[in-house]
């Protein structure tokens, strides 16, 4: 099973980025967590229907494609002002369409979310959790919220607390069964 990791941050050290690796350390057996190349996000165009006629914009193209070759989402976003990052937001609107036949449709999703503050983006969580449903993802409920994260990682990549790297792992492995459930149905 394939699940596209997908940060909503672009930065060279994201926080983020770094909590989706752990994450794919962790993945169980048969789950693999492969990162979206953030140079699809810096490339795509603010979502314009204008623009979205027969041959979208290159990038809008790649995250079409890889989001539809991915069995699910994995999703880390940070808070900015309160909210979801716009590159994040616009992701979601690109994916979103063509009505009918989105990449989103009915695709499993989950969000997680890393910040240096002490609430690890849990408002961003839930605002992009609330646009991946109306966009017609089948989200987790589940949230990871890591606060503080600037000092959560140790040397290996993985959470230095042990908790948080089982909860990480359960939610990694919830998608996959959750996945496996909506493949069933």
């Amino acid at each position: 099973m394939k699940v596209l990791a997908i940060s909503g941050s672009l930065r060279r050290d994201s926080l983020n980025t770094r909590l989706l690796r752990a994450a794919a350390e962790l993945a169980p057996s048969g789950v693999e967590v492969e990162l979206l190349d953030p140079s699809v996000i810096k490339e795509l165009p603010i979502y314009d229907q204008d623009d979205d006629g027969v041959t979208p914009p290159v990038a809008a193209r790649r995250l079409r494609g890889s989001i539809r070759l991915a069995d699910a989402l994995l999703i880390a976003t940070p808070e900015y002002n309160g909210t979801i990052p716009g590159g994040l937001k616009n992701v979601i609107d690109w994916a979103s369409r063509p009505y009918g036949d989105a990449p989103l449709s009915h695709k499993p999703a989950a969000v997680i979310g890393a910040s240096t503050g002490l609430f690890g983006a849990v408002w961003a969580q839930a605002e992009t959790r609330k646009s991946l449903s109306i966009a017609g993802a089948e989200v987790l409920e589940d949230e990871f919220p890591l606060g503080q994260a600037d000092e959560a990682f140790g040397e290996d990549g993985l959470l230095l607390e042990p908790e948080l790297n089982e909860r990480l792992a359960e939610i990694v492995g919830e998608l996959g069964e959750r996945t496996r459930e909506l493949a069933a149905a």
